[in-house]
């Protein structure tokens, strides 16, 4: 992952966090929270997410709160390094949509010397690890897991299952199509 010397020429380093969880977690609502800090301190902020994500609007960043943040809707990670070239923050939402790519990209950009926040799903509605986010968590200096409530335990979620749809990995819903669930709650429902 880090094979190219693009260290900045300060010799400054940035870093990567990457926020996950469950669906209906608050990741996108703390992503938001941070890069409006960033915003405030007066720091170059990108935000990015997939093209994909079409589902509370087609370049805004919204959370299920409705708390939004405007956004650059890309079709690759490789795009990303290239709208990114002179910014301190960069965001990413839903990772888990990108290709293997955003590893490299968001290594390249942290070495670079950007404070680089990514946001997403750690687990498919399976339960298995999602896309590229585990090697995003494994390169991250911050890992921050948040948790949504079970709807039918109270206790924390981890997991998201899906309701309705298809077997396709990706299919876009909200609370039509998932529920968090916790371990226990998702186990059961896997028995079935």
């Amino acid at each position: 992952m880090f094979l190219e010397n693009t260290v900045n020429p300060e010799g400054q380093c940035g870093w990567i966090e990457v926020i996950c969880g469950s669906m209906f977690s608050g990741k996108t609502e703390e992503l938001i929270r941070r890069l409006k800090r960033a915003q405030i301190a007066k720091q170059k902020v990108e935000i990015f997410k997939p093209t994909v994500d079409t589902r509370y609007d087609d370049e805004n960043i919204v959370s299920h709160n409705e708390n939004s943040i405007a956004s650059t809707a890309v079709p690759a990670a490789a795009n990303i390094r290239i709208l990114a070239d002179t910014c301190d923050v960069v965001g990413i939402d839903e990772a888990q949509f990108f290709d293997d790519g955003i590893v490299r990209v968001c290594n390249d950009l942290a070495n670079r010397g950007v404070r680089v926040i990514v946001a997403g799903l750690d687990m498919d509605y399976k339960g298995n690890p999602f896309g590229p986010m585990p090697a995003l968590m494994a390169t991250a200096e911050y890992v921050t897991k948040v948790h949504a409530v079970c709807t039918r335990t109270g206790n924390l979620a981890n997991y998201s299952h899906r309701t309705a749809g298809g077997d396709q990995l990706v299919e876009l819903g909200e609370k039509d199509f998932y529920e968090p669930l916790s371990r226990a709650a998702f186990y059961k429902e896997m028995k079935k």
